[in-house]
């Protein structure tokens, strides 16, 4: 993977400038571009995923707490006399 980058890197010696919303990166290497577009996706990526999961954590805490409840009524309703 690094050598994959550093082959793009050495045959794509374009400069550009970066917008970065909070700060501008001026002649800086399209290998550079790249990168922050990568790191930014991955970024992206990983807080979508983690609020996913923590929707799911959440949904598998509620569940287990109504079982929890359903399983002591079955019991109380068991132990009432016929």
């Amino acid at each position: 993977m690094v050598m994959m980058a550093a082959t793009f890197a050495y045959h794509n010696s374009l400069v550009v400038t970066l917008y970065l919303g909070f700060m501008v990166v001026e002649d800086a290497p399209i290998s550079l571009a790249f990168i922050v577009t990568f790191a930014i996706g991955w970024v992206a990526g990983l807080l979508t995923v983690s609020l996913a999961l923590l929707r799911v954590l959440s949904e598998r805490r509620k569940l287990r707490r109504k079982l929890k409840l359903a399983e002591v009524e079955l019991n109380n309703i068991r132990r009432l006399p016929l």
